[in-house]
């Protein structure tokens, strides 16, 4: 099948012909089961999503494992390659693919394009491959004795990624697995599939043999196979701490290695000495941007002291009142939709049980009119100020357009608070106090820290990752973990002895 024939199967807009699965190079459409993929801004189903049963999966691994042996074999540097051309791609689509984004899932244009770099930019990490697995090396580690370390592919890999960043989460996980060896398939989220399967069919035109790379799109049918088959080696996951739960312990009792991302609650500490005017500004991104529907997002605001809280609402009320949100195609909108009719519905819900608990509506993005687009899946942005730790809203993961703010009388109440919840995603504190800082990113208890940064996502030659809750796993996302987690490390130690030299038996050990 051509590139542009693949292409067009991949995003076509026709319900009768649903969007497909990646199989060995070629666009699979089963036929059995579908489902419907929205437009959330207009709210009306726009096409269909093949979802593969167990024996589609089954044949996606099947061609993987096939291809295996000779993708092992294949020098780093012309995996590299691969990236490097799959790279230009990338760039060279950039505008179809957000396009695509912004129909399934909502995302603002200008949201879009920067998923889709920092994806980009896990794909350059991932060019460095050769330099990544050189292993080491010693010479004379005894007499006449060299021994060296290497890293080698695991086999046959998963991913199951989520529908809130349909690019960039995928481009976390194989890129990396491929540079190393190993062969991929991959189980996106079904609400938004197309520009997932464009981007893997890319990658397939910057010359990936077939069957190194699969997508198989579906729901919990394809997942447990993907959990139970004995030829995946390893699964990597991001979504809720439910699902990643399950996800690892599943993974784990049948013997695979696993790294599942799980959800978030991530608190900033504004301090009174804080630049009050940054930190709104700041909040108004981390809160609302892509609907709040990121692992990321800043969803409780704990400001220490009265003083501080008053000034922090009076100044977001203000600010607020210029937020816009609409569909995709408008690109001057901060946000869009989220995600589905029952999403909504439960962000709406989450705030409505903060209002019953005795919180205070200070922004109320429930009933939200866009012009155009009434029956889209909007949430407008929303600001609740009293929250308390024992209400609903505060305990849960909201992952909508809302911030809550708290009041605490002291920083280390404020720290105590983010150390005692079950997530540990990411945190921040604006303060202009270096002491108070350095104490705070030293003792918090949170995977990823901001000083005056509200959404620290680490760049591509870092790695992403949680605590407590929010991370299933010993090693992170994307750069240095994610060579360890694709690979296993294998230790040769070498001797040639002397000819004509005959050594007895030794029976303690070597030294």
């Amino acid at each position: 099948m051509s590139t542009d024939a693949m292409a067009s199967t991949a995003i076509t807009t026709d319900k009768t012909t649903p969007v497909g699965h990646l199989i060995n190079g070629k666009v699979i459409i089963e036929g059995s089961r579908s489902q419907d993929v929205f437009n959330p801004a207009t709210g009306e189903a726009s096409k269909q999503v093949d979802l593969a049963s167990r024996r589609t999966v089954e044949e996606a691994i099947t061609a993987a494992q096939a291809a295996y042996p000779a993708w092992r074999n294949t020098p780093p540097i012309k995996r590299a390659r691969v990236m490097f051309r799959f790279k230009e791609l990338l760039e060279k689509n950039a505008d179809r693919i957000c396009e695509m984004i912004g129909e399934e899932h909502g995302k603002i244009n200008h949201d879009a394009q920067g998923e889709l770099q920092r994806g980009i930019e896990n794909v350059e990490y991932a060019c460095a491959a050769p330099e990544l697995l050189k292993g080491e090396h010693s010479k004379n580690v005894g007499p006449n004795i060299d021994s060296w370390s290497e890293f080698q592919p695991l086999g046959v890999v998963a991913g199951i990624t989520p529908f809130n960043f349909p690019a960039m989460v995928p481009l976390w996980m194989y890129p990396m697995a491929l540079v190393c060896g190993n062969c991929f398939i991959l189980k996106p989220s079904e609400r938004d599939p197309s520009s997932t399967l464009f981007i893997a069919q890319l990658l397939q035109e910057a010359g990936l043999p077939d069957g190194v790379m699969n997508v198989v799109n579906g729901d919990k049918e394809a997942v447990d196979t993907l959990l139970d088959d004995d030829r995946i080696q390893a699964v990597s996951f991001v979504g809720s701490t439910p699902i990643a739960e399950y996800i690892y312990t599943t993974a784990n009792a049948n013997g695979k290695r696993c790294q599942a991302l799980g959800g978030a609650k991530n608190h900033a500490i504004l301090m009174p000495d804080a630049d009050m005017d940054n930190a709104v500004n700041q909040l108004l991104g981390a809160a609302f941007g892509s609907s709040g529907e990121r692992c990321m997002a800043l969803s409780v605001a704990v400001a220490v002291g009265d003083a501080t809280a008053d000034a922090l609402v009076s100044k977001m009320q203000s600010a607020m009142a210029n937020l816009k949100v609409g569909a995709h195609t408008d690109n001057s909108n901060d946000f869009g939709p989220v995600i589905t009719r029952q999403h909504q519905n439960k962000v709406v819900g989450y705030i409505n049980s903060a209002e019953e608990q005795g919180a205070e509506i200070i922004v109320d993005g429930r009933n939200p009119q866009v012009s155009g687009y009434e029956n889209g899946f909007f949430v407008g942005g929303t600001l609740i100020d009293k929250v308390t730790p024992e209400m609903q809203s505060y305990q849960e993961e909201i992952f909508g357009p809302v911030l809550q703010i708290i009041r605490v009388e002291t920083m280390q109440e404020a720290m105590d608070l983010i150390n005692d919840h079950e997530y540990g995603n990411g945190t921040c504190i604006f303060t202009r106090d270096g002491e108070a800082a350095r104490y705070f990113s030293d003792n918090i208890k949170v995977g990823m820290v901001g000083i005056n940064v509200p959404l620290p996502v680490p760049v591509a030659f870092h790695s992403f990752g949680g605590w407590k809750r929010s991370l299933f796993g010993d090693l992170h996302a994307y750069g240095p973990d994610a060579v360890r987690f694709y690979t296993k490390r294998k230790t040769v130690t070498q001797r040639w002895p002397s000819a004509g030299i005959r050594e007895g038996a030794l029976f303690s050990m070597p030294t």
